[in-house]
């Protein structure tokens, strides 16, 4: 019998490359899409992977990656991000474009592509990676919390939407993981990307690829309709505690 087939995207760094290596090793047939073309064949030569290039931003990549899947039982809408920490009053409207085009339309062309052959499947499960910033909104994250409020706005009308059809919708909504995530918000600050997680220990992308498996791997009639992953540290988007046992407001980290 045929390996039921998972697809991951923005899955060449952080919780994207934890998920594909995780359901990789829990007998899926995993299929990656990202960017950058010499991390996915690393990647996928080192898991048994198929890849394929994919911009989720980008409506004609898409189409081009989902036209090589085939039969799909496993969507993971993973790729996404912020940019930037910016108040809304020096906000940077092309910042907020992008995250809206990432993280929210990207998996709208995904989910929308996908979903025949999801369906189709019998057993079809959507998982969407959101974020505690989905659920509370902190000072500078504006941008990044109006796309992650929009993409769990969609998720619950999606789950409404399939309901007495043969597809599940989970959200996934992880807090602080330590990834390149605030590397990339920061535009590759790296000093400042470790100040986020500093006095703290923060999840590991290999923590949220193990829920995200819990989620997939119920039984059919079981939909995990969203889980909140927070570190034993952090209490919210942005209060944490940290080692000189302050509990302090700070960058979320996710």
């Amino acid at each position: 019998m045929c390996a039921d087939v998972a697809v991951v995207t923005g899955a060449t760094s952080g919780i994207g490359e934890a998920t594909a290596r995780r359901l990789a090793a829990e007998g899926f047939d995993v299929v990656i899409g990202a960017r950058r073309v010499d991390r996915l064949e690393r990647i996928a030569g080192q898991i048994g992977a198929r890849w394929s290039v994919l911009d989720v931003g980008d409506p004609s990549s898409v189409a081009r990656f989902c036209d090589t899947v085939g039969p799909c039982r496993v969507l993971v809408n993973n790729a996404g991000g912020a940019l930037g920490l910016d108040p809304i009053a020096q906000a940077d409207e092309h910042d907020w474009k992008t995250m809206y085009e990432v993280n929210v339309l990207g998996s709208l062309r995904m989910t929308k592509r996908l979903l025949p052959a999801l369906e189709a499947s019998g057993n079809g499960h959507v998982v969407m990676v959101g974020s505690i910033a989905g659920h509370e909104p902190y000072a500078g994250g504006g941008g990044y919390n109006a796309a992650k409020f929009a993409l769990r706005a969609m998720t619950k009308v999606l789950r409404i939407e399939l309901l007495g059809r043969p597809v599940r919708v989970s959200e996934i909504d992880p807090g602080m993981v330590a990834t390149e995530f605030s590397t990339v918000r920061f535009r590759g600050d790296t000093s400042r990307a470790a100040e986020v997680y500093k006095g703290m220990t923060p999840l590991d992308a290999s923590d949220i690829a193990e829920c995200i498996a819990f989620v997939i791997s119920r039984p059919a009639h079981v939909n995990i309709d969203a889980m909140v992953v927070l570190a034993r540290d952090q209490v919210g988007a942005g209060k944490v505690h940290r080692d000189d046992a302050t509990i302090r407001e700070g960058e979320s980290g996710r």
